[in-house]
């Protein structure tokens, strides 16, 4: 088990060229993720805070958002998000996230390899 007292939480600025800074919180130390699994992550956005968008090559990311709304983009296609929804970006293609509420987005992110 890893308490949530002993996790540290990262301060990231301009993360894959976004605006602001992202707040990340490892929920697994790297050596207890596998070969397969890059990140394991609660992320926060403040508002007006995004990831950029970016591509995936030899790996998927999928977001579980667990609260706040914000603007996914899907490759080219722009999609509203908001608590509950789960976004997926498959090896090949790429996506970015954007806070565009008043409150924080946060999401578990999930980096897979192949």
């Amino acid at each position: 088990m890893v308490n949530d007292k002993v996790r540290e939480i990262i301060s990231k600025d301009h993360v894959h060229g976004g605006n602001g800074s992202v707040l990340l919180e490892n929920l697994m130390a790297p050596e207890l993720l596998g070969e397969h699994c890059k990140l394991f992550a609660k992320v926060r956005l403040k508002p007006g805070c995004e990831i950029g968008y970016h591509e995936h090559h030899g790996e998927s990311e999928a977001y579980y958002l667990l609260s706040g709304a914000g603007i996914y983009q899907d490759n080219k296609n722009m999609i509203p998000v908001k608590a509950g929804d789960i976004t997926y970006c498959e090896a090949g293609t790429g996506h970015g996230i954007k806070n565009t509420g008043t409150n924080d987005l946060e999401l578990i992110a999930l980096i897979l390899s192949k």
